[in-house]
């Protein structure tokens, strides 16, 4: 009874912030002072969060990559790249995908899957897209971060996708933090379309942000990915093609009957939980942290996602 009571205390008082509009440095000095005495944690502020916080992700911008060892779930993008996102369905559609490997795997890098050689027939689809590395940041939802960036002026979270914006130029892009998706190019920028998609599973790869376009993230299965033996060849490419994980099939969830679906929710990132959860991972408590750090990047914000409520 005590620590439920010491839990909602601290969430009261949390909620009573001011939100991102708020100065970093007031911000910061305020939950260095709750938290010293409510010792509030991630997992406190998840435990606690209503319904309201949580939302459904759309099996309609979903994507099922089947492979032997199980599902990896994708949610996708369309408000950062429309066309891409389009395409990349068109060609789950027609099967383009399935049988085709996955061919590269990266230490501390990427994930690569698709066509290595660029010569499958893409069907009704388009083999090249023009690059949507950025949008115009007016037409986007954004939570922002309280702390600097090393790479772009602000960071944050836009629809529960890891986010950057340049405030002056007007635009927004998301970042390559761990489990993001995009597309695969040549050195041309349109040389790309969604025929081979990579994923980050090892630190943050940052110095690709603007120079790929990101389609979504996977918020499920993500250890059939990261787990997967390194390549021997150059960026971790499969020498070997014995060694070529096999794609079963890629299908848009929407397409599926409910029954054989995987029905997601996470939380959302424009709701005071969110902000709550950002302040508690910044400052973290319990018995093992002995000095909080007072700040947190955007790729140390996992965005929680469950099995869906019914």
């Amino acid at each position: 009874m005590r620590n439920a009571l010491r839990i909602g205390l601290a969430l009261a008082a949390l909620a009573a912030l001011p939100s991102n509009g708020q100065d970093a440095s007031s911000t910061s000095s305020s939950m260095r002072s709750l938290q010293a005495h409510a010792a509030l944690t991630p997992a406190m502020v998840l435990a606690s969060a209503p319904a309201s916080a949580w939302r459904a992700v759309d099996p309609r911008d979903t994507l099922y990559v089947t492979l032997p060892q199980g599902r990896v779930v994708i949610e996708l993008a369309p408000q950062f790249a429309p066309r891409y996102v389009a395409n990349v369905e068109s060609l789950a559609r027609q099967g383009f995908f399935d049988g085709l490997p996955i061919f590269r795997v990266q230490d501390d890098g990427v994930v690569e899957w698709g066509d290595p050689t660029g010569r499958k027939s893409v069907g009704t689809a388009r083999r090249r897209v023009a690059a949507e590395f950025a949008r115009p940041a007016r037409d986007l939802p954004f939570t922002a971060l309280p702390d600097p960036d090393t790479y772009a002026a602000q960071v944050g979270f836009s629809d529960g996708f890891p986010a950057a914006r340049d405030p002056v130029f007007g635009r927004a892009w998301l970042v390559n933090c761990y489990g993001m998706v995009g597309a695969a190019r040549g050195n041309n920028v349109d040389s790309g379309g969604g025929t081979a998609l990579y994923t980050v599973i090892g630190g943050s790869q940052r110095q690709l942000d603007r120079n790929t376009t990101m389609i979504g993230r996977v918020v499920a299965g993500m250890p059939l990915l990261s787990s997967l033996p390194r390549g021997n060849g150059p960026l971790g490419v499969y020498e070997d093609r014995r060694h070529w994980v096999r794609i079963e099939s890629v299908q848009v969830a929407a397409d599926l009957p409910p029954a054989r679906r995987t029905p997601l929710e996470e939380l959302r990132t424009d709701t005071p939980t969110f902000t709550q959860y950002v302040q508690a991972l910044r400052n973290r408590r319990g018995p093992w942290f002995k000095v909080p750090a007072d700040r947190v990047g955007v790729c140390g914000v996992p965005i929680p996602v469950r099995p869906a409520t019914q």
